[in-house]
């Protein structure tokens, strides 16, 4: 039975329930984003099975993306109007279906539909996760709890290159995909006896289905005019004209709706809008990473999948240990230092990692990136997630961490889409190792630019610390964003 704290009803990390809480939504993002990044290291098993051109790997990753991105704002609103536990169990069951669909892929073009799938049940999850954990933990411990939740979904995300090339090497590549189907019903089966629907909803009206519609062609054309620019020009121009006036359009209904997806109006908050930006370049850059470092790894310095997945492992094993001590840092200091110190921190890295060539050394060129990167990114997520949730009431979790990840996830799909075109990446990528190590170094060039704004973002658009501590009755979520409101709870919205 769930034990919950007396003093909000509300349960405490010491808890059991709390901690069940804390497993099951960390468990259920990380395994969306171990899709995210497992795929990267089987790229190319995917382009020997299928005689895949890079064209078709970018879209093997963004159609994924593409969905996810396209209505992961949408699931935070069905969230908040259904109760965020029975729609996360809905994710859950759609996610372990389009896997098994994948797994079971006769042809590219099954597995980049199986693909488009799994975007929608991870839409579907990725919010819920994190509103449950907003909705769920009492104020005093949530910054603990947000930082143990990215640590944990976000180490799943990291172990993907790991359990990658393992799966790839000793099983085949269809194992990257079969092996969330006993993971997801598991978690379903712990979802339903653990962590019971507290949330109440409070929301009315129609659904944003012009909206959700409008941002799917939106992405969707803008990423295929990058995707395809190069080979089909003319339809590709046709694309990004489609995808730029529907985005148009969906700003413009967005303002008008009664019910929007996306209400604008949370982008009033500084914080809010701040801690958005700075995670779209800063998640975009780490998108060019680990499209390309895997690529580059097995192609061009002739590791093998499961070696490329262990030279990766230090980057986990850094997420999981510090994460939590980033969401510490982070209400100890304000979101701003370590949001900025951590995106420069990766920017180094970046820079760093156009050493690694055909003759590359693990301990001088690619551990010091894989180190550095570990180090940033605990500082990073925390200090995002935490500025976001707590410049909304508690009502709007659910679409606010949507609105976050959906930034991210964009920020991803559209650089993976643009970056063999900026950087000049082959087609064939295995055919001509020369051009993929000069794109390569061009890559990190643009993802370390990419770092260095994030941070900049962060250092002149995020408030700093309050000048006073507040007392422990009415403490906000995170310190050092702009003060509440006199009698906000920790969830109300800063000015």
């Amino acid at each position: 039975m769930m034990s919950l704290s007396p003093v909000d009803g509300r349960v405490r990390l010491s808890d059991p329930a709390g901690r069940w809480t804390l497993v099951v939504t960390a468990v259920g993002s990380g395994l969306v984003l171990l899709e995210a990044t497992v795929v990267n290291v089987a790229l190319p098993a995917l382009e020997r099975s299928f005689a895949a051109p890079l064209a078709g790997l970018q879209w093997t990753v963004n159609a994924f993306t593409l969905t996810m991105s396209a209505l992961i704002l949408l699931g935070g609103g069905l969230g908040d109007r259904f109760g965020r536990r029975r729609i996360y169990l809905i994710g859950i069951a759609w996610f372990a279906g389009a896997s098994l669909l994948c797994g079971l892929a006769p042809t590219l073009e099954w597995l980049i539909a199986g693909r488009a799938l799994q975007g929608i049940g991870g839409a579907l999850v990725v919010p819920g996760s994190l509103a449950l954990i907003q909705d769920a933990f009492h104020p005093d411990d949530r910054n603990r709890a947000l930082g143990w939740w990215s640590g944990l979904s976000g180490s799943a995300g990291a172990v993907g290159p790991l359990l990658g090339g393992g799966l790839v090497d000793m099983a085949g590549w269809r194992w990257v995909f079969l092996v969330n189907v006993p993971v997801a019903a598991a978690l379903a089966v712990v979802m339903v006896a653990r962590v019971p629907e507290r949330h109440i909803s409070t929301r009315s009206g129609r659904f944003d289905v012009l909206g959700a519609a409008l941002a799917a062609i939106g992405l969707g054309g803008t990423t295929y005019a990058l995707t395809q620019g190069a080979a089909e020009p003319g339809p590709a121009m046709v694309a990004a004209v489609l995808g730029i006036a529907a985005m148009l359009v969906f700003w413009w209904v967005e303002r008008r709706s009664r019910t929007p997806m996306l209400p604008l109006g949370m982008f009033s908050s500084r914080p809010f809008s701040a801690a958005n930006l700075a995670g779209f370049f800063v998640y975009g850059a780490l998108a060019a990473l680990m499209f390309v470092l895997p690529i580059q790894l097995q192609l061009t310095t002739g590791y093998t999948a499961l070696a490329t997945g262990l030279a990766l492992l230090p980057l986990t094993a850094l997420t999981l240990a510090l994460s939590a001590r980033g969401g510490t840092l982070a209400a100890r200091l304000g979101p701003r230092v370590p949001l900025t110190a951590g995106s420069f921190v990766c920017a180094l890295a970046l820079l760093l990692a156009t050493r690694i060539g055909a003759p590359a050394s693990y301990l001088t060129d690619v551990l010091p990136v894989v180190l550095l990167i570990g180090i940033g990114i605990p500082l990073v997520t925390p200090a995002i997630t935490a500025t976001v949730l707590s410049a909304v009431p508690d009502a709007r979790a659910g679409i606010a961490s949507a609105v976050s990840n959906g930034v991210a996830r964009t920020a991803g799909l559209l650089v993976v889409a643009a970056l063999p075109l900026l950087a000049r990446l082959p087609q064939d990528a295995a055919g001509d190792p020369v051009a993929l190590d000069h794109g390569f170094d061009r890559s990190m060039l643009i993802g370390s630019g990419l770092f260095v704004l994030g941070g900049l973002v962060a250092w002149f658009g995020v408030s700093r610390p309050a000048a006073t501590t507040p007392t422990p009755a009415c403490r906000p979520t995170i310190h050092g964003t702009a003060p509440s409101r006199a009698g906000s709870s920790a969830g109300g919205r800063p000015r």
